[in-house]
């Protein structure tokens, strides 16, 4: 959990953290998550979350930070995620009582206390049914944006409500990670925003309202527990009495509409249309501005958090940075200088040959192996190294075009 408090002119004036597994070693994660026996289920415990926020508060209280001076909050919540808020609990978040921390009071008002997370994969099943009764991959994919993924909360509703009616039974609402955070500094049920709405398999992306069709298909009474969905700029309300009492906030400070990880990314890198950022990291991932986006089978079209008019694209490649290293290493004695010196001494085109490199199953497209081919279109078994690093390079660079172009985004010429 992550704080940073910046002022008028945008300069950072505050930043801290709380890691899960080394500060509230009482929860036992790894990495801040279970993975469960078979390897599918992950979920993390939501009343570490609540005590990661007392504690990162109470850090910033003993530092000295003025929260009077505060005027308006937003945050970020991994994107996938769910919260499942027991009947009555509204109350009890509303009254909570200043003297305890937040995680005391709350301790009794989550259904599921293991709430599923993005890297869960346990619902096949589930994105088998809703994807034939919306009549397909990709007219699920044209209402929502994306197919059926796994670790959309949709999927981990309808698992939740096959396996444990009950328990969905005595669930009031439902948040996302996003939501549910806001909901802890309003002191009330904050709504989902458009955009990190449209990473649930529910929300109809082109009239921002949820799809009855899709939530038919999930669960029932599934509406009233998700609320209404609002802009991602939305101002909720102000601050829950509750921190103003505790640590000294200003009851005028505005809670704004928390959103996703990934939206949130594309508004802090301030990227307007025609832009296109990529993050090279284990995964690669692309995030586009769209105007008029075609949904496909892979990749997400999302509301775009800074322009509810318009849409962001986001693709992610699996096989990424590991996947330079391992060519670096095989091609390049381990050095980014060597790596470098080789891929300059090729011209662009690499004289026609043509890599494709998965050493993991690819997510876009569901791929896998090595695939070299020369400049006749022949499959062959080995490039010299200087080819090979320069096919690994423009390869992974012309399918992320590739796949930018197949949902809608036109390359300015």
């Amino acid at each position: 959990l992550k704080v940073i408090a910046i002022d008028e002119q945008l300069r950072v004036i505050y930043e801290d953290n709380v890691h899960f597994d080394k500060d509230l070693p009482e929860f036992k994660t790894q990495g801040g998550v279970y993975i469960h026996s078979d390897r599918l289920t992950v979920t993390s415990p939501v009343l570490m979350w609540v005590k990661a926020l007392d504690m990162i508060l109470e850090k910033m209280k003993s530092s000295g930070f003025n929260f009077s001076q505060v005027r308006a909050m937003s945050g970020a919540g991994q994107q996938h995620g769910s919260v499942y808020w027991k009947k009555g609990s509204t109350q009890i978040l509303k009254n909570a009582s200043s003297e305890l921390p937040l995680h005391q009071s709350l301790k009794g008002c989550f259904s599921v206390s293991n709430s599923p997370i993005w890297m869960d994969s346990s619902t096949a099943s589930q994105c088998r049914a809703l994807e034939k009764a919306l009549g397909g991959a990709q007219h699920l994919a044209s209402v929502t944006g994306s197919r059926a993924y796994e670790r959309f909360t949709g999927n981990q509703i309808a698992k939740i409500y096959s396996q444990n009616p009950e328990v969905y039974k005595q669930t009031e609402r439902i948040s996302l990670v996003s939501s549910f955070a806001a909901s802890l500094f309003l002191g009330a049920y904050a709504p989902i925003d458009y955009s990190d709405g449209s990473g649930m398999n529910l929300l109809q992306i082109w009239e921002k309202a949820w799809s009855k069709p899709c939530l038919d298909a999930c669960a029932p009474g599934l509406e009233e527990r998700l609320g209404c969905p609002v802009p991602s700029h939305s101002v909720l309300g102000p601050i829950s009495p509750y921190y103003s009492q505790r640590y000294g906030f200003s009851p005028d400070c505005k809670i704004v509409a928390f959103t996703g990880d990934n939206p949130a990314s594309l508004a802090g890198m301030r990227l307007q249309e025609g832009d296109i950022a990529i993050s090279l990291g284990t995964s690669d991932t692309l995030f586009l501005w769209i105007q008029e986006p075609t949904p496909a089978l892979e990749g997400h079209i999302l509301c775009n958090p800074v322009d509810s008019q318009t849409y962001m694209a986001l693709l992610c490649f699996k096989n990424g940075s590991l996947m330079r290293e391992r060519i670096r290493d095989d091609c390049a004695s381990g050095s980014w200088d060597e790596f470098s010196k080789a891929l300059s001494s090729t011209a662009a085109g690499n004289s026609g040959n043509l890599g494709f490199y998965f050493d993991v199953m690819e997510i876009t497209p569901e791929a896998v192996g090595i695939h070299r081919f020369n400049r006749d279109n022949q499959k062959v078994s080995r490039f010299p190294k200087e080819v090979e690093i320069r096919a690994l390079i423009e390869g992974q660079f012309m399918a992320k075009r590739i796949h930018a172009e197949k949902l809608g985004y036109k390359v300015c010429k």
